[in-house]
């Protein structure tokens, strides 16, 4: 039996949801939205899988150049968006099929992409399945022995 309805105002929610209390809760009173559904809470899990990267079977070496290009740009962190872009812009034209598929395990196969930008300035060692040689010529382009400017992004 419904003892109390109150509606409650919250500035950030577009639907004031009603509270209503009975007199037989023992735990406080539920709160439901409009569509009479409860809302619950759940406590977030202990472990999260990680997606894996689908690697492109068969996919044309220019066509997976472009794509990688394209990757290099939008990281979603602007110190890798500048290494890496700068990195694609110089390298990725000449790389070979092999040295492409390295590229390729290393920007997608990393799913931290602060992992990367830590090996590539040699803060944390790089794990054994990364350093290979793409890792050295990444390492030596972010050195930047000629003292390039690299405070934006190369022209497409």
């Amino acid at each position: 039996m419904l003892k109390q309805i109150t509606k409650i105002f919250h500035p950030r929610l577009s639907v004031i949801p009603t509270r209503y209390s009975s007199s037989t809760e023992k735990d406080g009173p539920k709160v439901i939205n409009n569509a009479n559904v409860p809302i619950m809470d759940f406590e977030d899990p202990d472990y999260l899988p990680l997606p894996q990267y689908q690697a492109k079977i068969n996919e044309p070496l220019e066509k997976r150049k472009s794509r990688l290009l394209y990757q290099s740009r939008k990281r979603g962190m602007l110190e890798n968006d500048l290494l890496l872009s700068t990195f694609a812009a110089k390298y990725l034209k000449e790389m070979s099929l092999q040295q492409t598929e390295q590229y390729d395990r290393l920007i997608n196969g990393v799913t931290n992409d602060w992992d990367i930008y830590y090996w590539a300035t040699n803060v944390r060692e790089t794990p054994e399945e990364y350093d290979n040689e793409i890792m050295d010529m990444l390492k030596r382009h972010t050195m930047n022995e000629k003292k390039e400017s690299r405070v934006r992004q190369p022209n497409l």
